[in-house]
């Protein structure tokens, strides 16, 4: 994530384009969208699993709008600076509504497998319309010209999470990894560790100390 927003920080404000090809610019980011929001899904079924379910619309409602309104500030940010490729409905947005969905699939456990695929496959079918509306773009229906830094509509993306929240009800039954890795504890599993649990805040501080660096480098980005 990081690397691709620093290589399109760089190409956006006219210094360098370091890498070139439709892998990098259109495959890359989805690919790591979707280990993003996958392991968002993975996670939550296994905080599930470990909690109960008591309370569990309450607690996901207020941590599913918290992350949404997160999103929020980042379409007022992009609003105010790029009005022109303002985030709508970026991953922060998508992750937020997924987690306040999530009660009403999280009983069907594995079997979210099935209608994730399903939502995965209409995403991709809805990705080749255009409306004359833009208030369907939450959905994937985007208005004709659309252009937007980050966009992860419910379709297919929403899909992607059911999926990360079967495979998390598979692999972690009752909360508990079910399948033996090695575990080893050097510097480098630290670090992984470290970028796990702190993964929305890097996230979220990521962007600006690239912009930060990229000004204290003496580059323009007016």
């Amino acid at each position: 994530m990081i690397i691709f927003n620093y290589a399109f920080a760089l190409r956006f404000f006219g210094i360098s384009e370091i890498v070139s090809g439709e892998f990098f610019w259109f495959w890359f980011p989805r690919f790591v969208g979707a280990m993003f929001i996958s392991i968002a899904g993975i996670s939550l079924a296994i905080s599930y699993a470990r909690t109960g379910k008591k309370g569990i619309h309450g607690k996901y409602l207020r941590r599913g709008l918290s992350i949404f309104l997160l999103g929020m500030l980042i379409t007022l940010a992009t609003w105010a600076f790029v009005p022109h490729q303002a985030v709508l409905f970026g991953i922060l947005h998508l992750i937020g509504a997924s987690v306040i969905m999530a009660p009403l699939f999280l009983r069907l456990g594995k079997w979210n497998v099935l209608l994730g695929l399903a939502l995965t496959a209409a995403g991709i079918y809805l990705s080749g319309f255009s409306l004359d509306t833009p208030w369907l773009l939450w959905l994937g229906l985007q208005p004709h010209g659309f252009a937007t830094l980050d966009y992860f509509p419910l379709l297919p993306w929403f899909g992607i999470f059911l999926l990360g929240m079967a495979a998390g009800s598979a692999l972690y039954k009752h909360g508990k990894r079910n399948f033996r890795i090695k575990e080893t504890k050097n510097l480098l599993a630290s670090s992984m560790v470290f970028l796990g649990r702190n993964s929305l805040a890097i996230y979220l501080l990521h962007i600006p100390f690239l912009l930060v660096l990229l000004g204290a480098l003496g580059f323009p980005l007016l």
